[in-house]
């Protein structure tokens, strides 16, 4: 039995050491970057049993994928394997005032876009399942990656799971108009939303006086029962002020404002996800806790380099009691 079953893409991430340029550069670090494994991997690491679907090549690059989910104890025994097909890649390219952080793309025609309808037994993998978790990225990979996350949550409701999805528009996938029209019917399936003020106003072109009428729009909107708004202040590229928002049967709910200095701020909208699910199927009646478990844990994800979320429970909730020094602990 799993309690979080995640589905979505996971690329290999080529980040230049020591802030070199991409053209300048003559070796990589390498991580494995997907906003759903990263969700599963804070999920598994603070205690929840979870599940990672995806298509991937079956040569040593997906293996690779693999091992890095294992590791963290997430379940890929649900992987489907391809023969012939490619991982996708990005390019990471880390900046620093006045020079912004960049991103390249290497993913066409990567495994997981040749993903089509009926490759995965949805209703039995979700017969074991309490939750399930996907973002707006997984559907604007191809036409089949959309008909397949359909499929999925159509299966997800059916078999009365909880369905989470992480709005996360991504503009060099699709236009606004794209992802609103493809996006905007599977909304009827979805319990929990998140998202950030920009992206519902791009894709939903949802906007209001503050957060929590963005919340209260896309609730009353949708039929969400959670809505979670995540909230970035930059005042550098490498210090942030980040916080977020609930809204849950008409309340809104505030947390923490954390000061952070900034490692790797990939993956934190994913540690937020990851955060707030564990609290929420922990007990879904504190929406209060499940949000400043999110914050905390997408906090932490800040101060260490990739994507994937390498803070503990216990850390996090040292975090949320007011933990955090600038002494070293010893």
């Amino acid at each position: 039995m799993f309690d979080l079953l995640t589905f979505g893409e996971v690329m290999l991430r080529l980040s230049p050491p020591h802030f070199q340029r991409l053209e300048q550069t003559t070796g990589f670090d390498a991580h494995a970057g997907g906003a759903e494994l990263s969700v599963a991997v804070s999920a598994a690491r603070f205690g929840l049993r979870v599940a990672f679907v995806t298509r991937l090549p079956r040569n040593p690059l997906g293996r690779m994928i693999q091992n890095r989910a294992r590791e963290q104890g997430v379940d890929t025994s649900h992987i489907v394997w391809s023969d012939g097909d490619r991982l996708g890649i990005y390019f990471l390219e880390f900046g620093a005032l006045p020079r912004s952080s960049a991103v390249v793309y290497d993913r066409a025609n990567s495994a997981i876009s040749k993903i089509q309808p009926g490759m995965i037994d949805w209703g039995n993998l979700f017969s074991q399942t309490r939750a399930f978790h996907v973002t707006g990225i997984t559907p604007a990979l191809s036409p089949g990656a959309a008909e397949t996350t359909k499929e999925a949550l159509n299966e997800a409701r059916k078999s009365g799971l909880l369905v989470s999805f992480d709005l996360n528009y991504r503009a060099r996938l699709w236009s606004t108009e794209q992802a609103r029209n493809t996006l905007t019917p599977l909304m009827e399936c979805v319990d929990i939303l998140i998202t950030t003020e920009e992206d519902t106003a791009r894709v939903f072109q949802i906007e209001g006086k503050d957060y929590n009428e963005v919340a209260r729009k896309l609730a009353e909107s949708f039929g969400f029962k959670v809505v979670a708004i995540t909230i970035r202040e930059n005042i550098t590229i490498w210090r942030n002020y980040w916080t977020a928002i609930a809204y849950y049967n008409g309340k809104s709910y505030a947390d923490r404002k954390y000061d952070i200095e900034i490692v790797d701020r990939l993956g934190a909208g994913d540690a937020f996800a990851g955060g707030f699910l564990y609290g929420y199927l922990s007990d879904e009646t504190n929406i209060e806790r499940a949000l400043k478990y999110g914050t905390a844990a997408s906090a932490l994800k800040h101060s260490n380099p990739g994507d994937i979320n390498w803070c503990t429970l216990e850390e996090v909730e040292q975090l949320m009691a007011g933990g955090g020094s600038l002494r070293i602990s010893r």
